[in-house]
């Protein structure tokens, strides 16, 4: 079977046909393989500039374009472009319906390059495939701005918006997934953390997206609050379990350190020493040893044994079923920690108080929506960052978080192993 059957089968272009390959030697002591192109007899190019068909008066040198691998070996297509005097933009050089304007390298082989980016780094992908990093992000580019622009929006009925660090500093990324049950994906990258950052959700998808929303995950961060409750209204709020008890950790946290180093400065036995874990771990994840070093602080009357002691009774808010029920378990929780004398558990209070309907609808959505999903999806986000590591633009992060979490379509171009 010839290498221009198989072209012939995969990547076939109207108005082409390919010539016999043959091996060419580079200077690094390897092969390519070059294939020829040339235009059916009487075929018309097209005109560049208006994309009309138009007579060819003379051709240009060769140009080679780089094509999907075969074996090992790179694959260029060699053609000889042909120039057209167009009535309506001059004289043009034809558009080749296998690559853009001046590119070297052809649409096939730049949806291959994006296919091996779902699991390479990019500057790895350039090296294995002997083409530049800039190549490599141009075909990542192109396809991200492809895929949003044909991808669905007519399901989407959950939503999950969160924050997350992408360089040092106070440098934040404002995300919102779909969190549907059937589809899991990144749906909008905003710059910052502020209420214009969220609002250009909104503006960009359609108005019937925003009316159509049932479910909204979010934590507390008041500019989302905001504008959600502005362009959401309709939709069941729920506020993150995960950052609920990660600021009921913290404040134990807070309460464990000042007290331990009271107890350091009057000369008194370090029993806190080494228990940090021990409370803020849940009691079923602890070790033989942290469950043993729990047990032991249980028996002093210390204010971090009494903070420890009303997170693991807030546990019990999610047992409930009827919000009824669980509103009344969170006021008593609530007026108890209040009573408490200890003050990072009174200033956790004071914000679930001021949140509490938002808390409550949790019952509500039960079984619809799960926050969990939203830190699944920024863990992912995170190792993309990680993995990116170098990218110093907002536009390049942008892109790439698209590429790796949106599920995007792709072309039919796209390489597919079957």
């Amino acid at each position: 079977m010839h290498l221009k059957t198989i072209l012939n089968r995969v990547y076939r272009h109207k108005g082409f046909v390919y010539q016999n390959g043959r091996f060419v030697a580079e200077g690094d002591g390897r092969e390519r393989i070059e294939v020829g192109v040339e235009p059916r007899r009487n075929g018309r190019a097209v005109c560049s500039g208006c994309g009309r068909r138009r007579a060819g008066y003379d051709r240009l040198g060769e140009r080679r374009y780089q094509m999907v691998p075969v074996l090992g070996f790179a694959v260029y297509l060699v053609y000889r472009p042909r120039r057209v005097d167009c009535r309506c933009c001059g004289v043009k050089v034809e558009q080749v319906p296998w690559a853009k304007g001046k590119e070297t390298t052809t649409q096939a082989f730049q949806w291959y390059l994006v296919f091996w980016t779902k699991y390479l780094a990019l500057s790895r992908v350039a090296e294995i495939f002997r083409t530049n990093w800039h190549t490599v992000y141009e075909a990542v580019e192109r396809a991200m701005e492809w895929g949003l622009a044909r991808r669905r929006l007519d399901n989407v009925q959950s939503i999950g918006v969160d924050e997350v660090q992408w360089r040092k500093g106070h440098h934040y990324l404002t995300l919102v997934y779909q969190l549907d049950a059937g589809c899991r994906r990144l749906l909008y990258v905003g710059l910052d953390r502020t209420a214009d950052s969220l609002r250009g959700f909104f503006s960009a998808m359609p108005e019937q997206l925003a009316g159509g929303l049932q479910y909204v995950c979010s934590d507390m961060w008041r500019p989302y609050l905001e504008v959600l409750k502005e362009c959401a209204g309709q939709a069941v709020h729920v506020l993150d379990r995960y950052h609920i008890v990660a600021k009921l950790n913290k404040a134990i946290d807070e309460v464990r350190a000042a007290e331990a180093q009271r107890m350091k400065a009057s000369g008194h036995e370090p029993v806190l020493k080494h228990s940090r874990w021990c409370l803020l771990k849940r009691p079923e994840n602890l070790s033989a040893g942290q469950g043993s070093k729990l047990r032991e602080l249980l028996r002093f009357n210390l204010k971090t044994v009494r903070a420890y002691l009303l997170k693991e009774e807030f546990q019990q808010l999610w047992e409930y079923v009827a919000p009824g029920w669980a509103g009344h378990f969170l006021a008593g929780w609530l007026t108890k920690a209040m009573r408490s004398r200890i003050e990072p558990m009174k200033k956790v209070a004071r914000t679930l108080r001021k949140h509490r309907a938002l808390i409550l609808n949790w019952f509500k959505a039960r079984g619809e929506i799960s926050a969990g999903i939203v830190e699944g999806q920024n863990y992912n986000v995170k190792l993309m960052v990680r993995r990116s590591y170098g990218v110093r633009t907002y536009r390049a992060m942008e892109t790439l978080l698209y590429h790796q979490l949106g599920d995007l379509p792709v072309s039919e171009l796209a390489h597919r192993f079957v």
